[in-house]
């Protein structure tokens, strides 16, 4: 009768589920059993906890909010897993309620990590492999993962140069290791490289990330041999689990605006400033005054005011909606994710969305054989024209927005044309376009399945295809005072394969433990653009769609190959979970060389010791969880050099000649270099990893030191050997440096709850060589002794003053001084300010750094307040620098000073043109502490969504860059500050405050 009616029930129902009813007629009728998982440290309900029948295919996940619902009968076994707790068995009651504990291993020592091709247990990892905290990466809204990195593990810096939405921050992982290559690290993502594809880590969507790990040491970052120079970050998204599948959503909307705006002065004060300047410059002001153009007396006469920040900034606006599916079997899993980002920036016409799509694949056809897809499609979207922040804040608050006939002016401070309209741009309508179509997938062969002496011997294929298209198309034409129109169409696209052949063997004897790595694989990169141009079309009304119509037309392309191979080869071994050793070594060999040094060899050896695990601990084991010593010492390499650079190049030219047109080979003055060799990097690290009582006091300190040589360095030629300069294998640089992380639970109570995280790191950068010849480049700012990225200028002691000038204390000193120049220090004393008067004052890399998180749970709230600091760094200032130079062409901050007759400042110069005419860069003190993050949770009560069917619901708000203390006047010590006339002058963007409302659902 009951077989009966569960297969009356499935054929009525006709849902997949039926497969699952029929499954459990063995153990008759199976009804809804429901409970609740907490941590037995905390107290806490613990989400994402794996609850299985045991001998059955039927499993599910507890949701946000700890509790789960499966399908069984009282009397069947529950086996409850999950990463970093025990796993417990459960029988299930008479009663159908389940309350569970779960008991957290010892600082999660067995829990697996991830390291190069391939996991470990935390408490056999050698190197020094820092785990991104899970809380930052699933509570903090962020639209790129480093992000939530930024300032949450140690010597690891995130530099938000550039708040501009869909612009990624920038990484460093211990220091600068090169004078001229990157100091990106290396990314992967699920074992395929996403660096050097033309990826970038905004096309991973930070919801479809599953953990993040960081190899940092010679040791761990080795097995990358030539990708590794600079640190590895490896990250991993989520994949399917067996049961019933589940439907999230995350989605979050929120506001944004300035977080420091640099105001202007006002109307008045700006009046005071110019007839300042032109006192003490003996010039004279528009139509006897007091303003210096025309535009601005029309508006000064009419009582006309413009705020021409405001006029450029608007809120900001972000959303982002997040829906994934998982589920699947024993045999077949599955993880689908889409996700939309859309964010409208703070200054008109910053506008980005994102598109994703990701299907991630497990598949278990055989015993012996596993097969998966990590797949994604992403689309980026930064049309639009963009207001001028430079532009808007030079302008006089008198200058002149519109035209008479409604139009923008071009010129708004007219007659003064250096300055255009910030406005004028936003008229345009150019298309910025890239996509990423990443098909990746793997077949996993278990030799052990098919032949039993084999066991443990283990065969992987990764391979990779990554094709990213970029687009850019732009038109200027009446609207920006372009009368003859110019059209411009950019296309590029890269196609990536990667290919990788890992042969792996364990095994287990007595107390002994030794796993093997192979590596075969190779990569390829083609890369091709074409750029075509039209100048002087009839009208603007197709804009770039007929570049044809133009009477100057010119077209240009290139392209190139990449193509590299590898080989791995490394070793572990452990001895009673006591003594751990391991030996790697790697050779890559990459077509960016000439065959005479095609391929470098990447050793490396780490050794560790779990001393918590020794007999003479016994007596201590109450206090001391863990206590493990490493030590690890490798090479690692660097590229650093461009496609073809070692070769001798020429390039193609017309020419006329006897009435016809030609072409010419010319050979390019850069001489190529058979013997270029790798740059490398040698590097020793030791550290210690700790937890003690109970582990309420946990974490690892490291310290190190790295020497890199052999760098890339284009070297001067004499001129009659026919070239000018040549690449070569000269300069040294060294790194020392230490990591601390310190975890401590303050608190820890059944209701309430305090944990605290500390990250602090200091990294010292040095120039060893140069050339190899004792000599300095001083043209570089290349200082033997000295970090790479110094300040190098004349040193300020004040501002010279009246009576000074009136006594001839400048005389013998600075012949040039007048009252209000700045007074700089005469280092050597020889009676003149010159070159010989530089010295390095400091260095633009901080000095170190350090983040701070606290964690407060009171039942179902959190509260997570997150703090970071960077001190040691020193930048020239260019507000300042810029500020009485173009004083009578352009606004100046309010909080910027100047000296007078009657302000006798000893600190702002005068308005003179002749204030600073040894061009000082003004170096100031760029360090900050800000109040990065701050999120407030809730797990909303179970039983208020049970009628929707919902399993899990959580409600945050958030705030991001809420506060920042500093000394630095600008916009912000951390944003780039980019002066009128230099590349890139239009893209400065202040840094943003964020405040979002967001909600996760599971289903």
């Amino acid at each position: 009768m009951l077989t009966h009616y569960c297969n009356k029930y499935a054929k009525s129902t006709l849902l997949l589920n039926s497969l699952f009813l029929i499954a459990m007629t063995s153990y008759g009728q199976a009804t809804s059993i429901k409970g609740n998982i907490r941590d037995a440290s905390t107290g806490k309900t613990i989400s994402n906890i794996t609850v299985k029948v045991k001998g059955s295919s039927v499993s599910t996940q507890t949701n946000t909010v700890g509790s789960f619902t499966i399908q069984a009968n009282p009397g069947n076994t529950l086996i409850i897993s999950s990463v970093g707790y025990q796993e417990k068995e459960v029988i299930v009651p008479q009663g159908g309620i389940v309350d569970v504990t779960l008991v957290p291993f010892e600082n999660v020592l067995d829990e697996l990590v991830v390291v190069g091709y391939g996991t470990q247990k935390r408490s056999d990892v050698t190197g020094s492999v820092a785990s991104v905290p899970k809380d930052r990466l699933s509570k903090i809204p962020v639209t790129n993962v480093m992000q939530a990195i930024q300032g949450a593990v140690s010597n690891v810096t995130v530099s938000q140069a550039s708040s501009i939405p869909g612009d990624a921050p920038s990484v460093q992982v211990r220091g600068k290791n090169s004078i001229t290559a990157t100091s990106e690290p290396y990314l992967v993502v699920d074992g395929i490289p996403l660096s050097r594809t033309d990826g970038s880590i905004n096309d991973i969507n930070p919801n479809d990330i599953e953990s993040v790990e960081i190899l940092k040491d010679p040791s761990a970052v080795a097995i990358y041999g030539v990708n590794g120079s600079n640190g590895v970050i490896l990250i991993t998204t989520k994949r399917g689990t067996s049961g019933t599948p589940r439907i999230r959503y995350s989605g979050y909307g929120g506001v944004e605006n300035v977080a420091h705006i640099l105001k202007p002065v006002s109307g008045e004060e700006l009046l005071k400033r110019y007839a300042e300047y032109a006192r003490i410059n003996n010039g004279t002001l528009y139509n006897g005054g007091p303003v210096r153009n025309q535009f601005e007396f029309d508006n000064y006469t009419n009582g006309v005011t413009t705020d021409w920040l405001d006029a450029v900034m608007q809120t900001g606006v972000i959303q982002n909606h997040n829906v994934s599916l998982s589920g699947g079997s024993e045999n077949a899993k599955y993880f689908v994710s889409g996700d939309y980002l859309d964010q409208k920036g703070v200054l008109l016409g910053y506008n980005y969305k994102r598109y994703s799509f990701r299907t991630n694949t497990d598949f278990k056809p055989t015993k012996y054989l596993s097969v998966g897809t990590s797949s994604f499609i992403v689309a980026h979207n930064k049309d639009g024209g963009r207001a001028s922040l430079l532009q808007a804040a030079a302008m006089s608050p008198y200058a002149k927005m519109y035209n008479d006939d409604g139009s923008l002016t071009q010129f708004p401070m007219y007659s003064e044309q250096l300055w255009t309209n910030p406005l004028l741009p936003t008229t345009l309508n150019p298309e910025r376009r890239q996509f990423n179509i990443s098909l990746n997938g793997y077949a996993d062969l278990n030799f052990g399945e098919l032949y039993k002496p084999l066991v443990g011997l283990k065969y992987k294929l990764n391979a990779g295809y990554s094709y990213v298209p970029v687009r850019n198309n732009e038109y200027e034409g009446e609207s920006v005072y372009n009368f003859a129109g110019m059209g411009r169409i950019t296309n590029s696209e890269s196609q990536s394969y990667t290919l990788e052949n890992i042969l792996t063997y364990t095994k287990d004897f007595g107390k002994h433990h030794i796993d093997f790595t192979g590596l075969y694989a190779s990569k390829s990169k083609y890369w091709q653009q074409a750029i075509a141009t039209g100048e002087v079309f009839p009208n603007d009304a197709l804009e770039w769609g007929n570049l044809g119509a133009a009477t100057t037309q010119k077209v240009s392309s290139q392209a190139d190959l990449y193509r590299s191979i590898s080989q791995m080869g490394r070793i572990n071994y452990s001895y009673d979970s006591r003594y751990l050793f391991t030996a790697t070594v790697r050779r890559d060999g990459a077509s960016v060389f000439s065959k005479n040094s095609k391929y470098g060899v990447f050793p490396s050896f780490a050794a560790a010791w779990n001393i918590h695990n020794e007999s003479f601990m016994s007596g201590v084991k109450d206090v001391v969880d863990n206590l493990k010593w490493r030590i690890s010492y490798g090479i690692s390499g660097n590229e650093a050099i461009g496609i073809y650079q070692t070769l001798s190049l020429m390039d193609a030219s017309t020419i006329a000649l006897n009435g016809l047109s030609n072409t010419a080979l010319n050979i390019r003055t850069r001489m190529g270099n058979d013997n270029l060799e790798w740059e490398k990097t040698k590097g020793l690290n030791t550290g210690i990893d700790f937890g003690l009582f109970k582990n309420r006091l946990s974490g690892s300190i490291d310290m190190y030191k790295t020497n890199s040589y052999d760098m890339l360095l284009l070297q001067r030629l004499p001129r009659l050997t026919g070239f000018a300069e040549v690449f070569s294998n000269l300069g040294k640089v060294s790194n020392t440096g230490i990591d601390l992380t310190l975890n401590t639970k303050n608190i820890v109570k059944n209701d309430f709850n305090w944990s605290t995280t500390l990250v602090y790191s200091r990294n010292k950068n040095k120039i060893v060589e140069v050339y190899g010849d004792g000599k300095e480049d001083l043209g570089n700012r290349w200082f033997i002794g000295h970090p790479l990225g110094v300040i190098y200028d004349f040193t300020k002691v004040g501002i010279w003053q009246e009576d000074e000038i009136k006594a001839g204390a400048n005389k013998g000193w600075d012949e040039r001084a007048e009252a209000g120049s700045v007074k700089l220090a005469d280092l050597n004393g020889d009676g003149l300010i010159n070159e010989d008067d530089r010295s390095v004052l400091g260095q633009t890399a901080p000095k170190w750094t350090a983040g701070l998180t606290n964690t407060f749970g009171y039942k179902a709230f959190t509260l997570n307040v997150f703090i970071n600091t960077v001190q040691g760094a020193l930048r020239n200032n260019p507000q300042i620098g810029s500020a009485a130079d173009e004083m009578g062409r352009k606004s100046t901050p309010a909080e910027l000073g100047y000296w007078t007759p009657e302000n006798k400042s000893n600190e702002w110069r005068s308005l003179s043109n002749r204030s600073n005419v040894y061009g000082y860069g003004f170096p100031s003190n760029a360090s900050f502490t800000r109040l990065k993050d701050v999120t407030l949770s809730y797990n909303m009560p179970q039983h208020t969504f049970n009628k929707l069917g919902i399993n899990g619901a959580t409600i945050y708000v958030s705030g991001r860059n809420l506060y920042t203390w500093t000394n630095w006047i600008g916009w912000d010590p951390e944003a780039r500050d980019i002066t009128r006339g230099s590349a890139n002058d239009n893209l400065n963007y202040p840094m943003v405050r964020t405040y979002v409302l967001g909600f996760n659902l599971t289903f």
